[in-house]
């Protein structure tokens, strides 16, 4: 995968019909017109529940157009492009768990994928799914990000939460906690260490200070509540730095996280869900996007749900899509770093177990 030479044509999926996704899309594809100056976004999905979303932010249906590859957009600010992908999906009820609904949101990751794959677009951009609705549709994923991951092929990848400058990895994500203890392995903390300076190239910074937060309470206290902060985070940060990447730690969460909030930190490597989530989503709300890092091309995601609460009423927010859309529009051009960081250690992966 090379940068692309001209604006990053980014693949939007619809998400969740019966969710606040179409009308978030309707806002800011029609209300942002800054957004066609920094990238080609166009929907992946269905045409008739986008026009239903349209309506409901009380905007012009007929800005919807269809066309058959992303490659012929047009890009202009007062249209909304999409490739329509299944059936008509506009009966689907607004609010409600819906197993058809949730079948369509997968579908639109699917082809999204497809499009990337081929070489039809340069990202991709995701409004909330439902993973109830898309159990529901019999596509049993924990989420995006694992979806994502199989339908690229890939398994070294990080959930990555962004607010501002600040970006936060994960060691682990969509699994119980003793579970993510068991998944905390050196090779695992070696992969998120690379990933994250590999990332921090895309950006165009060469020299990030990467802080890697402690697993259990004050990073281990020398081993007074448990070891693996002394067996396998410190030695890891130990053989990055070597490599020459400017990693710190383990250090302990409730220092750390707090520290980046303030800008100590730009780029901070949580060891579990909550450990990262939950801090971040008290101060930044929706004001930050999910990135996944690992994959041939940028994803990034709003970093909220489909809120079935008030879907259709038409007073959802779209500050979270314009700026998941403008962080993928920002990255798109180094992403060849990230993903080559990624497959250098999926092949090391390889030689070692060849061994």
């Amino acid at each position: 995968m090379t940068a692309p030479t001209q604006l990053p044509r980014l693949a939007v999926t619809l998400g969740d019909v019966a969710g606040i996704g179409p009308e978030i899309l309707a806002r800011t594809l029609l209300e942002h017109p800054g957004l066609r100056g920094r990238c080609i976004p166009v929907v992946v999905g269905d045409a008739a529940a986008m026009r239903r979303g349209v309506e409901i932010v009380g905007l012009d249906p007929d800005t919807v157009r269809v066309i058959a590859d992303p490659r012929e957009a047009a890009n202009d600010p007062g249209t909304i492009e999409i490739v329509q992908t299944g059936t008509d999906l506009s009966e689907v009820p607004l609010g409600e768990l819906s197993a058809t609904a949730g079948d369509g949101a997968y579908r639109y990751v699917v082809e999204a994928c497809a499009l990337a794959k081929k070489g039809a677009v340069d990202g991709i951009v995701t409004p909330p799914l439902n993973k109830a609705a898309m159990h529901l549709g019999g596509h049993p994923y924990p989420g995006h990000t694992e979806l994502l991951a199989q339908e690229f092929g890939v398994d070294n990848y990080s959930l990555v939460l962004g607010a501002g400058d600040l970006y936060l990895f994960h060691l682990t994500t969509h699994v119980s906690l003793r579970q993510a203890i068991e998944d905390i392995t050196p090779k695992r903390t070696d992969q998120v260490l690379l990933l994250a300076s590999a990332f921090s190239r895309a950006l165009g910074d060469e020299d990030a200070r990467i802080g890697l937060a402690g697993l259990n309470p004050h990073a281990g206290e020398n081993r007074l509540f448990g070891n693996e902060d002394a067996d396998v985070l410190a030695p890891a940060v130990e053989r990055a730095r070597a490599a020459g990447i400017d990693a710190h730690g383990p250090i302990a969460a409730d220092a750390l996280i707090p520290q980046a909030v303030r800008g100590r930190w730009n780029l901070v490597i949580a060891c579990y869900h909550d450990q990262g989530h939950a801090p971040f989503k008290a101060v930044y709300g929706d004001d930050g996007v999910n990135i996944t890092v690992g994959l041939p091309v940028v994803r990034v995601s709003v970093d909220h749900g489909t809120a079935f609460d008030i879907a259709g009423q038409g007073i959802a927010r779209e500050a979270s899509l314009v700026l998941a859309i403008e962080r993928a529009a920002e990255l798109a051009p180094g992403w060849h770093h990230v993903w080559e960081a990624a497959r250098s250690t999926a092949r090391g992966a390889a030689d070692e177990a060849a061994v």
